[in-house]
């Protein structure tokens, strides 16, 4: 067989419908647990949905019945658990409930040390190893002014914001102003106690819009009201 078309053949995805449980640790104090199905699945990744928000970068944990011969290691485990890095994400949003479809890497059966100190990390691929398992190498947070590719608008834009609960609920919620926005960000006036790396829904009425985000930073407003600064992780903001 040419190496060419083994290789592409050994990576052929699967369409296996085996159950998954998925771990992601948003913070160190916020986890939650998803019990879902595969899309499909090869020895190097796999695709799934869920019902909660997750960013391309981030690392999940997967637990999965998966076929001894799609494994590239613990072969007599009974469950596969293997580290996954999170390559593409898209969403699905009603008024009621939102869905996101889940691309990941298989990155191997330990999680990088950068990892454990600062779960919030999020990562890219770098290489491979002999097995061909991808391996994670940490993004460069970028600088305020990095991230401000498109421009910031000064305006105000009534907006709610929610967290869910380890189910997918809606846990906290909460009325308030966006400021400083642009199609790919913002920042929100907030009472709620929300640390760096947490998913939040943002809901508009103003643009009749659902977007998630992620909290990449916190300060405190000329008027002493504590601000968190956001990126939206599955759309922009059509400013």
């Amino acid at each position: 067989m040419p190496q060419q078309e083994k290789f592409k053949r050994i990576r052929e995805r699967l369409e296996l419908t085996l159950p998954v449980r998925v771990r992601c640790r948003e913070t160190p104090e916020i986890e939650w647990t998803e019990v879902t199905r595969l899309v499909d699945v090869s020895p190097f990744g796999a695709c799934f949905t869920l019902k909660h928000p997750v960013e391309k970068g981030r690392l999940l944990h997967m637990t999965i019945p998966m076929p001894r011969q799609l494994r590239v290691f613990d072969h007599v485990e009974d469950q596969y658990r293997v580290w996954a890095l999170v390559r593409f994400v898209t969403s699905s949003t009603t008024a009621e409930s939102s869905v996101f479809e889940i691309g990941v890497a298989f990155i191997g059966k330990h999680p990088p040390r950068s990892y454990e100190e600062n779960p919030a990390k999020r990562y890219d691929i770098g290489g491979r190893t002999s097995d061909s398992l991808s391996i994670p190498e940490e993004l460069q947070t970028a600088t305020t002014e990095d991230q401000r590719i498109k421009t910031r608008h000064n305006i105000p834009v009534e907006i709610r914001v929610e967290t869910l609960d380890n189910k997918g609920m809606v846990d906290q919620s909460e009325s308030t102003v966006a400021v400083n926005i642009s199609p790919r960000g913002a920042a929100i006036y907030t009472t709620l106690d929300l640390t760096v790396g947490r998913m939040i829904r943002l809901t508009s009425e103003q643009y009749n819009l659902t977007v998630h985000a992620a909290v990449r930073g916190r300060s405190v407003g000329p008027s002493g009201v504590q601000r968190i600064h956001v990126e939206f992780i599955d759309r922009e903001f059509p400013l």
